[in-house]
């Protein structure tokens, strides 16, 4: 009955990583609805109006005789409408590929209720797709968008991944870093009812680094350019320091020594502004900021972990000099940093030697075992080795019993 109940599986728990997995698909669908929306309204707005110019040209055409205006005006309303339809098909299909999706995710979230025990085969079809999916968001996050996209298509899981939209958050990004704000303020306007609920201050972070580069330029048209940006972009801001601050960079040259504006003037706000967009994106999206495969990989590492594994005399990867050949996860070099912050392992059962003591170096050993070994190593008598340093030599006196708490 024990290992029945251990190898039971619970898919609340397993789908705890798993909400960006419908989040993402939820929010681009309601994006996409909000988009449909705003054209209608507009083109509501522009056609109600020219129906009532259309009436009152018509009227004059019954007593004139030249309909000419009134076709005129007819022929613009039947191509905006046209507009308007092409607008909306082109929705229509990204609306068709979110479903698509949508649809596909919740049929691979539904497969894990259908599997009953952790040693069913499906389970581990089904873990593999898994990871297949958490190393493509590993490979966009990371900026490897052509290698996520062909992993995804080998693998066939082009539907349960967020590719486009991860490449596009690369592309922003990347153009921020180059120096330029226009993709990242287009996208804050496609994005302006989810940014303004979120309190986000982005669109006014890009708009003070525009009006930062005109002041810089130091041009008498820009600066007066600049104060005209200031008026419009930032004098709404909630807090009046943002455009105090801003204005105070028309006292102060850019190879000025003072703060903050020598910080504003600093080629590394491109790179914050870049990492203030990324926040955002995940953040709108509700996608965690580290990719998943990390947040995986630290639960198990928290089930390994032990004070020894960043030990400066056992770890391998934390002590260049450490002889030590453990093929433990933790002081792997690849996974040792990434442990570092997470718990220790809670452990319930007690696997220490009987009667430990500890050396010089740290090392714990049951002292009859420790005993055999140097006898081994023909250590003289008084004295011991750490059989993982054997060229250091203690006298006995220098062990120290340890108590377990």
């Amino acid at each position: 009955m024990a290992e029945l109940t251990s190898t039971k599986l619970n898919a609340e728990q397993h789908l705890l990583l798993d909400q960006p997995l419908l989040r993402m698909p939820y929010e681009l669908a309601r994006k996409n609805f909000k988009t449909a929306q705003r054209y209608a309204e507009r083109e509501q707005t522009y056609i109600l109006k020219e129906l009532k110019n259309t009436t009152s040209a018509a009227a004059s055409a019954s007593q004139t005789g030249d309909a000419t205006q009134t076709l005129s005006q007819l022929d613009n309303m039947i191509n905006r409408m046209q507009g308007l339809k092409r607008k909306l098909e082109t929705l229509h299909t990204e609306e068709s590929n979110i479903q698509r999706a949508t649809k596909t995710r919740i049929q691979h979230l539904d497969d894990l209720y259908g599997i009953p025990s952790l040693a069913d085969v499906k389970y581990e079809e089904w873990s593999k797709v898994r990871l297949d999916r958490l190393l493509v968001d590993y490979l966009l996050r990371s900026g490897y968008g052509e290698s996520a996209k062909a992993l995804a298509k080998e693998k066939d899981i082009e539907e349960l991944v967020d590719v486009d939209a991860f490449v596009q958050c690369e592309k922003i990004s990347e153009s921020l870093r180059n120096g330029r704000c226009q993709e990242a303020l287009a996208w804050c306007g496609d994005n302006k009812q989810g940014l303004k609920k979120l309190e986000s201050n982005l669109e006014f972070e890009l708009r003070l680094q525009q009006y930062i580069e005109m002041v810089r330029s130091g041009n008498t048209q820009k600066l007066m350019e600049a104060t005209m940006h200031a008026r419009k972009y930032l004098a709404p801001h909630h807090d009046n320091q943002f455009a105090i601050r801003a204005a105070g960079l028309l006292a102060f040259p850019p190879d000025t020594p003072a703060e903050p504006y020598r910080s504003l003037y600093s080629s590394d706000r491109w790179q914050k502004l870049a990492d203030l967009f990324m926040k955002t994106h995940h953040t709108l999206y509700s996608l965690p900021p580290r990719p998943l495969l990390h947040i995986a990989l630290t639960a198990g590492l928290s089930a390994l972990k032990t004070p020894s594994c960043h030990s400066q005399y056992t770890s391998s990867s934390a002590n260049a000099t450490s002889t030590s050949t453990s093929v433990c996860p933790i002081c792997s070099t690849e996974l040792n940093e990434l442990a570092r912050n997470v718990p220790y392992a809670h452990h319930t059962k007690s696997n220490v030697e009987d009667d430990p003591v500890v050396l010089p170096t740290g090392r714990i050993y049951g002292r009859s075992r420790l005993m055999e070994m140097n006898q081994k190593l023909g250590t003289p008598k008084g004295y011991v080795k750490d059989p993982l340093a054997p060229n250091l030599i203690y006298e006995e006196g220098q062990l120290k019993k340890v108590f377990i708490s």
